[in-house]
């Protein structure tokens, strides 16, 4: 059994790290990724299901040499919920810091302003999901170091 549980948390912390890193050369260089959002969501599942497998270990009696398995096993799905709600509040951030009330205001602006602002939203929820995914990939790491 725990070579199960090597392996989902091996899965977690090597996906999740991969899109941590693309992630931050994606924001340093101030471009957008498809490769890091569909990093980021894979490390979501791949989180979801090291939770999974973990909770059909503990039905299974499995007995991790330290308790903090569990934590370490389910905590990156808490992470994964709070960064998207970090995601979310970071636009409503950047459109308040910039004085504009919404989406519509946006639309009002000039067209380079508009993509200013929209680079400047998507550049933050890029920033807070990578910081996510720097988390998951530190907590797998310590669930392997558990084992």
């Amino acid at each position: 059994m725990t070579g199960v549980a090597l392996v989902a948390a091996w899965a977690t912390a090597v996906v999740s790290g991969l899109a941590a890193l693309v992630g931050a050369v994606a924001w340093w260089q101030v471009r957008q990724s498809r490769a890091f959002w569909a990093l980021v969501r894979a490390a979501q599942v791949v989180a979801v299901g090291q939770a999974i497998v973990a909770g059909v270990l503990a039905v299974l009696s499995f007995d991790p040499e330290d308790g903090l398995y569990w934590l370490y096993a389910l905590l990156p799905v808490a992470v994964g919920f709070f960064a998207e709600q970090l995601r979310i509040v970071s636009t409503e951030q950047v459109l308040e810091r910039l004085e504009l009330d919404d989406a519509a205001a946006v639309r009002e602006l000039p067209e380079d302003r508009q993509r200013s602002v929209v680079v400047s939203i998507l550049r933050r929820e890029m920033g807070v999901m990578t910081l996510a995914a720097v988390v998951v990939c530190f907590l797998a790491v310590r669930a392997v170091e558990t084992l």
